[in-house]
């Protein structure tokens, strides 16, 4: 573990010439007045709050703190606010009513991801099964990806899941059936509900799902308290 945290720190010297390095072949918007122009000009690029959209929802940002598979904070401490494109936040929006009628709400771990975090990813774990290749860049850089987990409206506490966030074994895969039925069942209802709605799925990550459409959504590495703005 010593080693990887190393590694990262490395990693985050790095990064800014790592991301420009990459701009040669990916366009990546770092100028909060050029997204501010892309949205101006196709308001399906604007990015929304989810708490002012998505009805009871929780936000917990791992990687605003320490408790994710790095063990570094890798946004800012007082990062509690994250962001989806508009079709995106509605969409889940539509999501959260038809769990509320079953008791249910959603919990997110992480949505809008800056790009020059998935290069510190990709640093420690090449493995595209699990991070996003920075050549191409991720759903969570353009706004149309969420890790997110469901709880119990009345408990506040999160159903039981396949794995916990971030769990990079076969435990975590869709297909992964050595598990006991109620966490089947749970991985398959939020599996339902989020394809009814136009979610795409991800195999390998029980949690992750993101909007189609990819290449309409250019690849963001904005501060949060820029786009929050």
């Amino acid at each position: 573990m010593k080693n990887i945290i190393a590694h990262l720190m490395l990693s985050l010297i790095s990064a800014t010439v790592c991301a420009q390095n990459n701009q040669d072949t990916l366009k990546v918007v770092s100028d909060i007045s050029l997204y501010k122009e892309q949205t101006k000009a196709n308001d399906r690029l604007i990015m929304l709050e989810l708490k002012s959209i998505v009805h009871n929802i929780q936000i917990d940002l791992r990687y605003a703190t320490v408790n994710n598979f790095t063990h570094v904070r890798l946004y800012p401490h007082n990062t509690h606010k994250t962001f989806m494109r508009k079709d995106a936040a509605f969409a889940l929006s539509a999501v959260s009513k038809e769990l509320e009628t079953i008791g249910l709400g959603i919990k997110v771990w992480d949505a809008y991801r800056p790009y020059s975090v998935t290069r510190r990813f990709w640093d420690l774990i090449h493995d595209e099964r699990y991070v996003a290749n920075p050549s191409k860049g991720s759903g969570h850089n353009r706004g149309i990806a969420i890790d997110m987990t469901l709880y119990n409206l009345k408990s506040g506490k999160e159903i039981e899941m396949p794995t916990g966030f971030d769990d990079f074994t076969e435990a975590a895969h869709h297909g992964f059936m050595q598990l006991d039925d109620k966490k089947i069942r749970n991985r398959e209802l939020l599996k339902s509900v989020m394809l009814k709605y136009g979610f795409n799925v991800f195999e390998t990550e029980w949690w992750h799902y993101s909007w189609p459409n990819t290449q309409n959504y250019p690849v963001l590495d904005i501060p949060f308290n820029q786009i929050g703005k």
